[in-house]
């Protein structure tokens, strides 16, 4: 989801109190080429594997290094896909695509020699992670679904909240953004994006705003893609999704899945929204699922004393 989502790399990034223990993302990562392309990997930590997959789509591994926390006997894999932060980006933005995202997870796991790997997706990134483990279930180990969508159906109604939320909280901003939309303008238009700017992003996405402030984090290269976030909901994709996002659809298939699965949500999350995030037990009923009470979007950040026992105690079962 990508309203205001540019400011997530630096609202979200909170540094650890061991954090000087582990690799720096900004200078101890290393390259590897997958699928024709540099891909940005920090390694955190030592134990089973876990890789993170980013949100947006368009964001990077920089707001999620809350997950250290796990690194006590678990190697977190940390990493920027294709298009994002520090990685190489496409020469044509068509290049961008679910499809893609998903095989260079698998690409990650065979050039850092792995057999098996735990994964964690968070929000776009959790579609990613299911389209994986559908396509790959063998190499999977546990699945770990955060704050996530199963369908586009779910997108949909993740635009349809965000925007009853705005319009209804922000009438001033919703006025101006009517008075653009009657004139042509659709999401991907910077006068549009810039009026979803005015939106704080711990509005939509967070259990207690404050919890976001800015924690004198230090720009990350590239830290959101809106191109590729376009190409890959949409023109319009804030209103009506489209392209790969539009297109979607794991409700039918997420009862074959054989490993371990987790799935969790935030009950003041507005763009993963609980009524939906509850028909995982119907789609996925072998699954562990969670709601945090006091959590929106981000539980890691909200609820982590919480949070991670139970991905540790899921993690070694």
């Amino acid at each position: 989801m990508k309203k205001i989502f540019t400011l997530f790399a630096f609202f979200l990034f909170v540094a650890i109190a061991n954090a000087q223990q582990y690799p720096d993302s900004y200078t101890d990562g290393k390259y590897v080429t997958i699928n024709g392309a540099k891909l940005y990997v920090v390694i955190v930590g030592k134990g089973d594997p876990l890789i993170i997959i980013p949100g947006g789509p368009g964001g990077t591994h920089i707001g999620y290094r809350d997950f250290d926390s796990l690194a006590k006997d678990n190697q977190i894999i940390y990493f920027d896909a294709f298009g994002r932060g520090k990685s190489d980006t496409a020469k044509d933005v068509k290049e961008y695509s679910l499809a893609r995202d998903i095989s260079d997870i698998e690409g990650l796991r065979v050039a850092l020699h792995y057999d098996k790997i735990n994964v964690l997706g968070h929000s776009y990134g959790g579609v990613v992670a299911q389209g994986y483990a559908l396509q790959y279930p063998s190499h999977v180990s546990h699945l770990i679904l955060a704050n996530t969508f199963h369908s586009f159906i779910m997108w949909q109604k993740n635009d349809d909240n965000s925007n009853h939320e705005i319009e209804t909280n922000y009438p001033e901003v919703w006025d101006s953004l009517m008075i653009i939309r009657e004139a042509g303008a659709v999401s991907s238009d910077p006068a549009h994006q810039e009026l979803y700017s005015k939106v704080p992003y711990g509005f939509l996405y967070a259990y207690n705003p404050e919890n976001f402030l800015r924690r004198g984090a230090k720009p990350y290269p590239n830290p959101f893609n809106s191109k590729l976030y376009y190409q890959m909901v949409g023109k319009d994709g804030d209103f009506i999704v489209g392209s790969d996002i539009g297109n979607f659809d794991y409700r039918k298939e997420l009862k074959n899945l054989k490993m371990p699965v987790l799935i969790y949500g935030g009950r003041y999350d507005r763009v993963a929204v609980p009524s939906m995030m509850v028909k995982y037990k119907e789609y996925c009923p072998q699954a562990q699922f969670m709601i945090f009470e006091k959590s929106g979007h981000n539980p890691q950040v909200e609820e982590p004393a919480k949070l991670f026992p139970v991905i540790e105690k899921f993690l070694h079962q």
